[in-house]
C-alpha cells in the first residue's frame, strides 16, 4: 500500500528525530538545521546550507583549493595549473574528473599533467617564491606551446604569505602576451569547496577580463548567434552533447566553460549575445559579473533527461529570433521518437524504483528530471556545499515529502538508506563502496562511473542504460541489503 504524503512527512519526521538522538544535545540541535522534508508551496527547502562542517562528524565536502583548481580552472586545456604548496593536494586532484579534452597532452594540452611545487621544510621556512619564479622558467623551457598558466595555492602559500600575486605580476612581464592568474584559493578557505568557486571566479574576472579588450580581438568575428556555455566541465563529455544540440539549433559556440575549454575562449566570452549557465553553483558569480559589466544576460539549462532538455532549448531559443525557436522545435521533435524508444525500453523495468541522491554542484536537482522520465522516484535529496538559492531552485524539481540533508554526515546518509530502503543510490566516490557494500545499488554521480556522458538525448540513453545496468545487475542476488538479512 502506497504511502500518503502526510505519511510521508511522519515517517521522515520521525527518522530525523532519531538520527539525532545519535548526537551529543549542542550537536543534535546544529545538525536538526541541516535535515528536513520539502512542502509543496514553501520558497526553499527549509534546511540550512553553506554552513561550517561540525568537527567530529564525517563531511563528504572539498576545500576551497578543489573548488578552483579541480573545478574551474583544472580543465582549462591549453594552460599549465600548477599546484603551488605540498605534493598531496595536487596529487589527489590529478586527473580526477575525467574532463575529457582534444589535444596532445604535453603538447599543446596539460589537464591530464600534474605541476606541483612539492613544498618541503625548507619552502615553509624561507618561503616559496623564488621557487615559483624558477618552475615558470622551467614550465616556459619544457612546454613552449602553453597558452598561460595558473598558480593555484595550497593551506601553506596564505600561511607563511607567499606573494605568489608579486611573481605573476614579474614572469607576465618577462613572458609578455602570457597569462600567469594567481588564485588565491588555499583550502582553509571558506566552509567548503563552494568558495573555491568564487575565488577561481574572481581570479578570470581580474587577470583575463580586466587585462584583455574583447573589442580589440582582430582574429574574432561576432555574429547574432553567438553563446557561451558556462559550468560544464565535461565530465564524460558532456560539454561535446550539449555544443551539439546548441549548434543543431544554430548557435555558434564560442567558448566552453571549461571543460575542453581554452584560454582565448575565455578571453572571447565577453562577446556573447548569452551564456547558457549549466552549474550555477560555481559559475554564477562569472555570469552575473558578465551580466552587469557587458551587458550579457545568462539563462540556466539543464540537459539531462528529454524533458528537461526541451524544457532548455525552448528557453534558450526563446533570447534569439524566430529561425532559432523554429529549429529548437525541429530538432526537438527529429530527437522525439529516439528518446521515446529509450524510455520504452527501460521504463518498464525502472517504473516505481526509489532513488536518493546527495551530490555537489546542481546534480542534486538537475539529475531528477531523467529519473522521472523513467518512472523512477527520487525521495530523498541534498547538497554538499549547496547554498540556499540551490535549495529555492530544488523546489522546482522534487515532489512534496522529499527528504532533504544537507552536508549530511556519514552515520545520518548510512541511516537513512537503512530505514528508507531506497532500490538505487546516486552520490560520489567517498560513499561508494560503503553502499556497495551494504548490498545496496549505486551509480557515482560526480563523474558518471566512468561513462558517459549523460548529457544531451545521446547521453540520456547512456544513463538509462546505466541505472538499470546497475538495478538489475544479478551481483545483488549475491549480496544482502541490512533490511533483508
Amino acid at each position: 500500500m502506497t504511502a500518503t504524503v502526510e505519511e510521508r512527512k511522519a515517517a521522515n519526521k520521525a527518522l530525523i528525530d532519531e538520527v539525532l538522538k545519535a548526537y551529543p544535545e549542542k550537536m543534535a540541535k546544529r545538525r536538526a538545521k541541516h535535515l528536513g522534508t520539502f512542502e509543496e508551496g514553501k520558497p526553499d527547502c527549509g534546511v540550512k546550507s553553506n554552513i561550517k562542517s561540525l568537527p567530529g562528524v564525517m563531511t563528504i565536502r572539498g576545500c576551497a583549493y578543489a573548488g578552483s583548481k579541480g573545478v574551474v580552472w583544472g580543465p582549462i586545456k591549453d594552460m599549465i595549473h600548477i599546484s603551488h604548496g605540498p605534493v598531496g593536494c595536487g596529487q589527489y586532484s590529478w586527473a580526477a574528473r575525467r574532463n575529457y579534452y582534444i589535444g596532445i597532452t604535453g603538447v599543446d594540452t596539460f589537464v591530464t599533467m600534474q605541476f606541483t611545487s612539492d613544498f618541503q621544510e625548507k619552502d615553509i621556512v624561507f618561503g616559496g617564491d623564488k621557487k615559483l619564479d624558477k618552475i615558470i622558467d622551467e614550465i616556459q623551457a619544457l612546454f613552449p606551446l602553453n597558452k598561460g598558466i595558473s598558480i593555484q595555492s595550497e593551506c601553506p602559500i596564505g600561511l607563511i604569505g607567499d606573494d605568489i600575486e608579486a611573481v605573476s605580476k614579474k614572469k607576465s612581464k618577462e613572458y609578455e602576451g602570457h597569462t600567469i592568474v594567481p588564485v588565491r584559493c588555499e583550502g582553509f578557505r571558506g566552509v567548503s569547496q563552494s568558495l573555491g568557486h568564487h575565488l577561481a571566479n574572481d581570479a578570470i574576472r581580474d587577470w583575463v577580463f580586466d587585462k584583455v579588450d574583447p573589442d580589440k580581438r582582430p582574429d574574432f568575428v561576432s555574429t547574432p548567434y553567438d553563446v557561451a556555455i558556462i559550468g560544464d566541465y565535461n565530465i564524460g563529455g558532456d560539454a561535446w552533447s550539449s555544443r551539439i544540440l546548441l549548434e543543431e539549433i544554430g548557435l555558434r559556440v564560442i567558448a566552453q566553460w571549461s571543460g575542453d575549454g581554452t584560454i582565448a575562449e575565455l578571453e572571447n566570452t565577453p562577446r556573447a549575445k548569452l551564456n547558457v549557465l549549466h552549474c550555477y553553483r560555481s559559475m554564477n558569480y562569472i555570469s552575473r559579473h558578465m551580466e552587469e559589466k557587458y551587458g550579457i544576460p545568462w539563462v540556466e539549462y539543464n540537459f539531462f533527461g528529454p524533458t528537461m532538455i526541451e524544457k532548455s532549448l525552448r528557453e534558450i531559443a526563446s533570447h534569439f529570433d524566430d529561425t532559432i525557436k523554429a529549429n529548437a522545435e525541429k530538432v526537438i521533435a527529429k530527437y522525439k521518437p529516439l528518446m521515446q524508444a529509450v524510455i520504452d525500453k527501460y521504463k518498464p523495468r525502472l517504473q516505481g524504483k526509489k532513488v536518493m541522491l546527495y551530490v555537489g554542484g546542481l546534480r542534486p536537482r538537475h539529475v531528477i528530471g531523467a529519473y522521472e522520465d523513467l518512472g523512477m522516484d527520487v525521495v530523498g535529496t541534498g547538497y554538499e556545499f549547496g547554498h540556499n538559492d540551490d535549495y529555492q531552485r530544488t523546489t522546482h524539481y522534487i515532489k512534496d515529502s522529499t527528504l532533504i540533508y544537507d552536508d549530511v554526515t556519514g552515520y545520518e546518509f548510512e541511516h537513512f538508506v537503512d530505514k528508507i530502503k531506497p532500490d538505487l543510490i546516486g552520490s560520489g566516490i567517498k560513499e561508494k563502496y560503503v553502499f556497495q557494500k551494504m548490498g545496496v545499488p549505486f551509480r557515482q554521480m560526480h563523474s558518471w562511473d566512468y561513462s558517459g556522458p549523460y548529457h544531451g538525448y545521446d547521453g540520456f540513453a547512456i544513463f538509462a542504460r546505466d541505472m538499470d545496468m546497475a538495478i538489475s545487475s544479478p551481483i545483488w542476488g549475491l549480496t544482502k541489503a541490512p533490511w533483508k538479512s
